[in-house]
């Protein structure tokens, strides 16, 4: 993909997977809050309004599963999800991006939403994505990068001066969109790496705190298209596909977290943990079941990556932490219009 392409397309469809509000953290505390508000009226300014969608991962489609345990993972964390006990999970698989028409059959980005119901009311929201970075590391860039972007009322397209001026100055939002022009368009929703992209902290029965950013990796592999293969798809496969690869009992992700060492980026969704870091298998995530139309537990999920169990902690990320508001503002508008997810 050439720079510039890759900046106002697979970057700005980054750029939509999450909202974000500023936080007093350390990599934001100097920076003025954005209104939650603001930053949604901005996301549809920039991507589009789909009246029902969601804002970002707008194609999507509800399933659910199951994840135990393993020994290791109890070792790590006292969190209840660890228990080595069956929990039940409600997952949402979409495409990137706030269109409810983004083809499948393109480069882009693809999403894992799981939300696991632990006992005692407790709850874990996380979103993951097919990339090891997010497109930016602060609320305020992520809102420059939007506005930088925003099609001109009468062109109907982006000025290419303004958005040069923003990769130029923040070259580190082109890293995600590298990776999805790097990779073959993904032959599955099961067939792809999801990563958390977030460092958080697992806290075990002793008090001590092993940070670190896990991925789910297929049981079954990797499985890409070639670029004829995916032109022969069209635009409209995954959801079938998904049904199938269920129905065959053949979906599994392996939950694994990469441990963190001393002197890592923790608080940079832009920067991965270095290559070699220790890797341990926190479990097994299997999707048993798939919806058979645009409903499901998980329509009006909002999927809240700040709702943890006690045990794992978020880190200073600002990205991280800056979600929850304009999540719910978003939510609120959908509820408002009649919720759809396909």
């Amino acid at each position: 993909m050439k720079i510039f392409v890759l900046s106002t397309v697979a970057t700005a469809t980054s750029l939509l997977c999450f909202a974000a509000i500023a936080q007093t953290s350390p990599a934001a505390a100097s920076a003025a809050p954005i209104d939650p508000t603001t930053f949604v009226n901005q996301f549809e300014a920039t991507g589009g309004k789909f009246a029902g969608y969601r804002r970002s991962g707008a194609k999507g489609i509800c399933a659910a599963g199951e994840f135990v345990a393993t020994a290791d993972a109890k070792a790590l964390s006292t969190a209840s999800v660890f228990s080595g006990k069956a929990v039940p999970v409600v997952v949402r698989f979409s495409v990137g991006g706030g269109n409810p028409n983004a083809p499948d059959n393109a480069k882009s980005q693809r999403n894992l939403s799981l939300q696991f119901n632990l006992p005692d009311g407790e709850r874990w929201m996380m979103g993951n994505i097919s990339a090891p970075v997010f497109g930016s590391s602060t609320p305020q860039q992520l809102m420059a990068g939007l506005i930088a972007r925003q099609p001109d009322p009468v062109t109907k397209a982006a000025d290419p001066a303004k958005v040069k001026a923003f990769v130029d100055a923040n070259p580190e939002t082109l890293l995600q969109g590298k990776h999805y022009a790097s990779q073959p368009v993904p032959a599955s929703y099961g067939g792809v790496n999801y990563w958390g992209v977030h460092a958080h902290a697992f806290v075990n029965a002793s008090g001590a705190k092993q940070f670190g950013k896990w991925i789910f990796e297929p049981v079954g592999g990797l499985q890409g298209l070639t670029d004829d293969e995916a032109k022969a798809k069209g635009a409209n496969f995954l959801f079938d596909e998904l049904r199938q690869r269920v129905k065959d009992g053949k979906l599994a992700f392996n939950f694994n977290l990469e441990l963190a060492q001393a002197g890592d980026k923790l608080d940079n969704a832009t920067v991965p943990l270095p290559e070699g870091r220790k890797k341990v298998n926190l479990g097994v995530l299997k999707v048993t079941s798939v919806s058979e139309d645009g409903g499901g537990p998980c329509l009006t999920t909002n999927y809240n990556p700040m709702v943890m169990p006690k045990g794992v902690e978020a880190s200073s990320d600002p990205m991280l932490a800056a979600r929850a508001a304009p999540y719910a503002v978003s939510l609120g508008r959908r509820l408002g219009e009649g919720a759809k997810q396909q």
